[in-house]
């Protein structure tokens, strides 16, 4: 086994949960597999709810140490490794294994495994069963084709992010036929939506944020939008009816769609991103219009690297504030209080 530093969900008191320092097993390498020098991470959503689900399953999910979008340096590789070579840059986003053989698999839609894909923490690793520790660590060890060549010229730290929250909103964006001629719409403006917008832009769409909140509207041109709906201004919302093409919602908690149906153009798509839990959608806002909702999750192996190698061309990265990697839990506290714009990555170097 290989050892490394992370940090790992601990209980302080027996109800509230912190990340805390902590050595961490590796295994020794396959045949086809990577080690790499995690040097940057990205904090998601799914990593603070996955720590402060802690404080109500007492742990019961096996050990936890979070992290699925970084970026590193490749230090060693297994005999059967074709594609990388020590000291490669490389990104790795939050799926490390998948069956491989199902339709899905075989399209490169690895993301939508029906066995069901293995998650960078989490999940079970497919060979020995263990529970897989996430990239808030020094070392990660996967398979070489789950890692992604980081292409020359895009910032490590800004590019970690791509690998959740970007590849999150291009699959649909590119599905759905985002470019010129298309009126794009993005809903929220944080991790995922601060991405959307600079993906539609890039494309060639005419882009427009949806916020609730006007002082927004700055921001938003400031990352090229076109134009801003406040929703919470029924002038604004009324104007924008039966307007956009696609509109992504990546609003990550509860809330009611009707109101962004309403925006939907004739024929065009509400994609839901953003919160993954069940939703109530009243018909008529999908027949007034033949309106439709769909939804799309983390990205395939073909659709990775097609959208890194955009963001090359395009000088694509996320917005961030970059920590040390030791103020984990106080990048997990603000996230949980809006506090951030548009994106926390630790820089893990001071785990050496």
């Amino acid at each position: 086994m290989r050892t490394t530093a992370g940090w790992q969900a601990k209980s302080t008191d027996g109800t509230a949960t912190v990340l805390r320092r902590a050595s961490l097993e590796r295994r020794d390498l396959r045949p086809d597999d990577l080690a790499v020098r995690v040097d940057y991470c990205g904090v998601c959503h799914t990593d603070l709810h996955a720590v402060r689900g802690r404080d109500t399953d007492g742990g019961q999910g096996g050990p936890l140490v979070p992290g699925h979008e970084f970026t590193g340096v490749v230090t060693a590789t297994g005999p059967g490794v074709t594609a990388f070579r020590t000291g490669d840059p490389v990104a790795v986003g939050n799926i490390v294994d998948s069956c491989g053989a199902c339709a899905m698999c075989r399209a490169g839609q690895e993301n939508f495994c029906h066995d069901f894909p293995t998650l960078t923490y989490g999940g079970t690793d497919r060979v020995d069963g263990s529970t897989t520790l996430g990239g808030y660590s020094r070392e990660y060890v996967v398979r070489e084709r789950f890692a992604y060549a980081l292409p020359a010229g895009l910032d490590p730290a800004g590019a970690a992010p791509l690998l959740c929250a970007g590849i999150t909103v291009w699959e649909p964006l590119r599905a759905l036929g985002a470019g010129p001629g298309t009126r794009v719409a993005v809903a929220g403006l944080g991790g995922l939506g601060h991405l959307a917008v600079k993906f539609a832009v890039a494309l060639g769409a005419d882009t427009t944020v949806i916020t609730r909140s006007p002082d927004k509207a700055g921001d938003a041109r400031a990352l090229g939008a076109h134009g801003v709906v406040v929703s919470t201004d029924p002038e604004q919302t009324a104007a924008a009816r039966d307007r956009f093409d696609i509109l992504v919602d990546t609003v990550p908690a509860p809330h009611d769609l009707g109101p962004y149906l309403r925006m939907v153009a004739l024929d065009g798509t509400l994609s839901s991103v953003g919160h993954l839990g069940p939703v109530t959608v009243e018909t008529f806002d999908l027949l007034a219009g033949r309106k439709k909702l769909s939804s799309a999750g983390s990205g395939g192996s073909g659709s990775t690297a097609a959208m890194l190698a955009f963001c090359a061309a395009h000088g694509i990265t996320a917005d961030i504030e970059l920590l040390p990697s030791a103020r984990v839990n106080e990048a997990l506290d603000r996230l949980s209080r809006g506090d951030v714009r548009h994106r926390f990555v630790l820089d893990l170097s001071d785990l050496d």
